[in-house]
């Protein structure tokens, strides 16, 4: 025991020797993650190194980073970001001390870490040896075994051939799950139900892990179909100084690969809670961890035991929740202990581990440009519409999210990730919702209505969800449509102002058009008319005449509600008089003139500063033969609140 002490305190030396301050930082990765480190790295007061393949010129991580280079010339758009000579000799040119490989392609591949390595370059990240030992699952696994923390019933070694995966298959129990043994996120797995699935199911799997992690091993473990998948947060330095951050429920998952993600998992007994964080610590330390990593575990929620499945040495997609209900900067951690910090004293100063608590509860969703209606289809083209939510408790991480944005085919369909936290979940799955309906992202499909669906679910605000809920719970694949008025609005403007309206489309339009004849002005009195006859006849007399009348009786609304109508009443008491004289003497056989009272009173009072009564008599004098009509809404009269019977009364009194 005392010999494994001095030959660890010998290693913590060693690697202390090499390490140095940082002063430029090249983020290895695209996207979200490479805008996170960026903005870490920025509050850090480094300078940062964006890279970026031909395909991504116009992504917008390289536009947050103080410099931005292209990698991978001649290379595909992903080859292009596992050049690993290509980045580190860029890095050496450039002076960059150190580089953060993020998450996905070069992240777990020693490689780079040994490269970075023999260049003199900080790798913020675990050293070498640990991206050896935890990136081989099946290492991970007897490490975990040697270290008294319980594991699934699999192999202890990549399998070989389709005939010893059946034997090892039968000697574990059907169903069994095919795992890529140099890789995770989901990438080369398959779940096989029977011996008839397994040779074809191995074969599937080992090409996506080829593809994804340029190795094809793949394992067998036994797979658990009512389970929570739950991993714990640990950040070690490289000072023997180790916490963990609590754990994380990732159970909400498509294809093995995580959807929304919450911290901590709700409805978790505090004796599991406990057995799993101490679990993750004893398996760190076994490993003398270095760095952010995760600790993943299966939780069997039937028989309440819990078993480790592998570690991550990396930083983790759904880190974000962790540092929502922990308030501790996980990527600007990672860095200052590349440097060479401890945990617990400046600039870090973290807590005791008794002493961090957990603060509320916080959940992911990662926005993807995928139809769910089409079996998640990815969906590429230009964003012609961004609007991005915000307000309390609500974190936006985004990488070429923006109005004209173009998304390629190349690359993982990620948008932004959203993060919200609350008291407790059901508070959080509200401002989630809130969150996701004020998204307005328009010219591709995302997959915000299957996440509404998800964060709506009782089930899910109740914390009672497995790694089935989705295959259990078809109502959460169930869409209303929508209506996307706006978008439909403005496209039919711009295409009639482009192609013409479809309807008068083919006719001709008229060479000339004849100027209106004005008619001579008026001169004399106009004739007599209605007015003339309610002053002979009196109003009893009149109403009678009107009511016995056979001919139609005709109402002029042009100076009321007609302007009200077209131009929110907005007709000045000029223009109305221009043409008072000539309807005076051209329509004398009106019944009467709608020209006062509703909005027009407050219009002309409030908007264009006239007086209305002055406008009443200005009218008068200009057509005298033709009875005037308001409209008077009763207690409201010509405002908007109800008004004694005595007010109403001697209104009427003075506009007479």
């Amino acid at each position: 025991m005392k010999q494994c002490r001095i030959s660890r305190d010998a290693l913590i030396a060693s690697e202390m020797k090499k390490t140095k301050p940082i002063r430029k930082l090249l983020a290895a990765n695209r996207s979200e993650i490479a805008i996170r480190i960026f903005r870490a790295a920025n509050e850090l007061g480094l300078r940062t190194v964006a890279i970026y393949s031909q395909e991504d010129r116009l992504a917008l991580h390289r536009f947050k980073a103080d410099e931005a280079y292209q990698v991978g010339a001649g290379k595909g758009p992903v080859e292009a970001y596992l050049d690993i000579a290509g980045i580190v000799a860029l890095a050496k040119e450039k002076g960059v001390d150190a580089i953060h490989p993020g998450y996905g392609f070069l992240s777990e591949n020693p490689a780079l870490a040994r490269a970075c390595e023999k260049a003199g370059i900080t790798f913020v990240g675990p050293p070498p040896n640990l991206l050896e030992l935890l990136g081989d699952k099946t290492a991970a696994r007897r490490l975990a075994a040697s270290a008294g923390v319980p594991v699934l019933p699999g192999t202890e070694n990549p399998v070989e051939s389709p005939a010893e995966a059946q034997r090892i298959a039968q000697g574990i129990g059907y169903p069994v799950i095919v795992k890529a043994a140099m890789g995770g996120g989901g990438r080369g797995m398959r779940v096989v139900h029977g011996a008839a699935q397994l040779e074809a199911l191995l074969e599937e799997a080992q090409g996506e892990a080829r593809s994804a992690f340029g190795d094809a091993s793949v394992f067998l473990e036994k797979y658990l179909p009512r389970a929570r998948h739950l991993e714990v947060q640990i950040l070690a330095d490289h000072h023997g100084n180790l916490l963990h951050l609590y754990e994380r429920d990732c159970s909400v998952q498509r294809r093995h690969q995580k959807v929304v993600e919450v911290a901590p998992a709700a409805n978790l007994p505090a004796s599991i809670r406990n057995e799993l964080c101490d679990a993750a610590v004893q398996l760190a330390r076994k490993a003398n961890y270095r760095n952010a990593g995760t600790v993943e575990f299966l939780y069997d929620v039937d028989s309440r035991k819990w078993y480790f499945i592998e570690v991550n040495p990396r930083i983790q997609v759904e880190h974000t929740v962790t540092e929502m209900v922990t308030g501790i900067d996980l990527v600007r951690s990672q860095i200052l202990v590349a440097q060479g910090h401890r945990l617990h004293d400046p600039p870090m100063t973290l807590p005791k581990q008794e002493n961090i608590l957990l603060n509320g509860a916080a959940l992911q969703c990662r926005v993807t440009t995928e139809d769910p209606e089409k079996n998640f289809a990815p969906d590429y083209g230009k964003i012609s519409t961004y609007r991005s939510p915000a307000g309390f408790g609500i974190r936006l991480d985004g990488g070429t999210a923006y109005a004209g944005a173009m998304l390629a085919a190349y690359y993982d369909s990620l948008l932004v990730k959203v993060t919200a936290w609350g008291a407790n979940l059901p508070e959080a799955c509200q401002r989630m919702d809130r969150a996701l309906r004020e998204f307005r992202i328009r010219g591709v499909k995302t997959n915000i209505p299957f996440v509404e669906n998800v964060v709506n679910h009782p089930r899910f605000r109740a914390g009672e969800v497995t790694t089935s809920f989705l295959d259990e719970s078809p109502e959460l694949f169930r869409f209303p449509s929508r209506g996307d008025r706006a978008t439909k609005l403005l496209s039919y403007l711009g295409d009639v102002i482009l192609n013409g309206n479809p309807e008068v489309k083919g006719k001709q339009a008229p060479k000339e058009i004849e100027a209106a004849v004005l008619p001579a002005t008026p001169v004399g009195k106009p004739p007599a008319g209605s007015r003339q006859l309610l002053q002979k006849l009196g109003p009893k007399k009149f109403a009678a005449w009107a009511r016995k009348e056979k001919r139609l009786l005709i109402t002029d609304t042009t100076f009321r509600d007609a302007h009200q109508s077209l131009m929110a009443t907005r007709v000045r008491t000029f223009d109305l008089l221009a043409t008072a004289t000539a309807i005076a003497h051209r329509l004398p056989n009106l019944f009467s003139l709608e020209m006062w009272g509703g909005a027009t009173f407050d219009t002309a009072m409030r908007f264009l500063h006239e007086d209305p009564w002055h406008r009443l008599r200005e009218l008068r004098e200009r057509i005298p033969n033709i009875c005037f009509q308001m409209l008077l809404r009763g207690a409201n009269a010509v405002g908007y609140a109800s008004y004694p019977d005595n007010v109403i009364i001697e209104f009427v009194r003075e506009a007479h």
